[in-house]
């Protein structure tokens, strides 16, 4: 295990410098800041002075140098925006994200696993081929259309659910939750069905087709002719084997949902990370655009690190292995 992790962790710092370097580049085109922030009508040497307080007049290369020694130092900058401290801002909005793709995998994960089980132990029957007919149109469908559909459903014409915004929120210090009030949950219902339909959908697919594979193997057919109940032959035996992929998928989904959590933050205005970059793009505010793709990239590898040690739990063979 100490083997395993000692490479993994090489790989991650591997991993992140190149994110830092593609965060540091990428954002460097995406317009002029300094046309943002200046007044109206502002004279080039206005301009100039203010692109030399923003260290935009320096070399690249030493840019580049003095954006890596910051983010070592925990320094992600400042924004150029609302003049305030990256990392204090991306705290701010870090929970709202994390409790709607906490909720959205919790949705995805409690429907996705029973319904694929079923389709895969009663595949032709009525509710397993209209699950899996459904799954088609789940994963067709473009999130935003998902998310303006059940506002226009839920929200404005049955008006049960708010549209936007998440709710009274509790302070709980470091942490504002609306898992604590009414509104906080009834706010969180509409955004995270709409971020899990993908999620849900693929791993209903997955478990399926795994639970297939698995239940035509020999073993299954053994466990079968030795009289062991059925519950302990799907549930133990079959699920467990198949859950192998799930893992790997949910955990790159989990990262997936905070990095695409951009488009259901949009269009329910819900003031998490991902409000926070489409409002940074407009404006252009470089460094929130380089902290948020930063941030993303070390969420993938902690998530990457997690899986591999889910599986030496998963599979005994992995640990004599």
């Amino acid at each position: 295990m100490i083997r395993i992790l000692s490479v993994r962790l090489l790989q991650a710092i591997l991993v992140m410098i190149a994110v830092t370097a593609i965060a540091f580049i990428m954002f460097r085109f995406v317009g002029d800041p300094v046309a943002a922030m200046v007044r109206e009508g502002a004279t080039q040497a206005e301009k100039d002075a203010l692109r030399a307080t923003l260290g935009l007049d320096r070399p690249l290369v030493m840019q580049f140098v003095e954006f890596f020694g910051r983010v070592l130092r925990g320094d992600l900058g400042t924004s150029y925006r609302y003049q305030q401290p990256v990392v204090s801002l991306l705290l701010t909005r870090l929970p709202a994200t994390l409790e709607l793709v906490f909720v959205a995998t919790i949705i995805a994960l409690a429907a996705g696993i029973p319904l694929g089980v079923l389709c895969a132990l009663k595949p032709k029957a009525a509710l397993s081929r209209l699950t899996q007919s459904l799954t088609l149109v789940g994963i067709s469908m473009p999130t935003f259309v998902t998310g303006l559909l059940l506002i226009l459903v839920f929200a404005v014409n049955l008006r049960w659910l708010p549209s936007s915004g998440r709710g009274d929120l509790v302070d709980l210090g470091v942490w504002q939750t609306g898992f604590l009030t009414l509104s906080g949950l009834k706010s969180l219902i509409l955004p995270s069905i709409t971020l899990a339909l993908f999620q849900l959908t693929l791993i209903m697919r997955l478990v399926r087709s795994e639970m297939i594979d698995v239940l035509s193997s020999d073993y299954i057919r053994f466990a079968f002719a030795r009289g062991l109940p059925r519950r302990y032959i799907y549930g133990r035996l079959a699920l467990r084997n198949a859950l192998m992929p799930v893992v790997t998928v949910t955990g790159l989904q989990i990262g997936q949902l905070v990095a695409f959590a951009i488009v259901t933050e949009t269009v329910f205005q819900w003031p998490g990370m991902g409000l926070l970059f489409t409002n940074a793009v407009g404006y252009p505010d470089v460094p929130v655009l380089s902290a948020y793709l930063l941030f993303v990239g070390f969420l993938f590898v902690v998530i990457n690190m997690i899986v591999d040690i889910l599986y030496t739990f998963i599979d005994p063979r992995l640990r004599t292995q």
